[in-house]
């Protein structure tokens, strides 16, 4: 049975309204709960997935499995939609991330009906509502594995990407116990220097710069998304001391930790 819960986790939200979001929470690496789906339309930018950096525009169909760290850079006049999916077997959707640029015209109408009929049943009121919601969005899961055919999320299968992926995915582990790039470097069999030729190699960041983006992004979300203490975000996010949490914050943004929160426009 389908649950209002589930249904409530099925969101559909234009391109356009989450590049008017503060930029970070987009354009810094962090991960979600749910899956995410993103289907352009016009326009293009660079999507950071599972470490992979990679260029995208019209037509493209990107998807992220829940727990994924990926970050999203969006050019202006992008236009599309973000649909967020239950991380639910049922729906049949890959447990790799997927990035497809969509050339065949009735591929392309294919998701534009799916979408079109999900959102109609999210609208909807009437008897059956959270079965039919629940079907259309399984019915992306179809599309996706259509299109990506036997070898779904292949770009991502090399060595060099298969390690920044592990990486990644260690990090969204990790990041709260404040280890350095020798620890995961260490715990993925590799150097530290290797690690960060790779990582370079791939998304065109260090690994050094990869973490400390991670450990960032989810500072900003604890100043800006709860009340909690400065002392405590640094606590929960591995940092010995409140001072040390301020120094690497304000590096990073210029400013202090209560000075940024105060700001609420940045």
């Amino acid at each position: 049975m389908v649950s209002n819960e589930t249904l409530d986790q099925i969101q559909i939200i234009p391109l356009a309204n989450i590049a008017k979001r503060e930029a970070w929470r987009t354009a810094l690496p962090h991960s979600e709960k749910q899956h995410v789906l993103v289907w352009t339309t016009r326009g293009q930018g660079r999507i950071t997935l599972a470490g992979r950096r990679s260029g995208f525009g019209v037509h493209n169909a990107i998807f992220v499995p829940a727990g994924t760290m990926f970050a999203l850079e969006l050019m202006n006049g992008t236009f599309g939609s973000v649909i967020f999916l239950p991380a639910d077997e049922r729906m049949g959707l890959p447990e790799a991330p997927v990035h497809l640029r969509i050339r065949d015209v009735a591929a392309q109408k294919q998701f534009s009906t799916h979408l079109e009929n999900l959102q109609r049943e999210l609208a909807d009121e009437g008897p059956g509502r959270n079965r039919a919601a629940f079907a259309h969005a399984a019915l992306l899961g179809v599309w996706l594995e259509r299109q990506s055919g036997e070898e779904p999320g292949a770009q991502y299968n090399d060595a060099a990407t298969r390690l920044v992926a592990r990486y990644t995915d260690l990090i969204e582990h990790l990041f709260p116990t404040h280890h350095g790039v020798r620890h995961y470097a260490t715990a993925l069999g590799v150097t530290a220097t290797h690690l960060t030729r790779v990582c370079n190699q791939v998304s065109g960041k260090p690994a050094s710069q990869v973490l400390n983006e991670r450990v960032m992004y989810e500072a900003r979300r604890l100043l800006r998304d709860t009340k909690e203490p400065v002392g405590q975000i640094a606590k929960n996010l591995g940092f010995s001391t409140p001072a040390y949490f301020t120094r690497a914050f304000q590096n990073h943004s210029d400013l202090t930790p209560s000075a940024y929160r105060s700001a609420k426009h940045i």
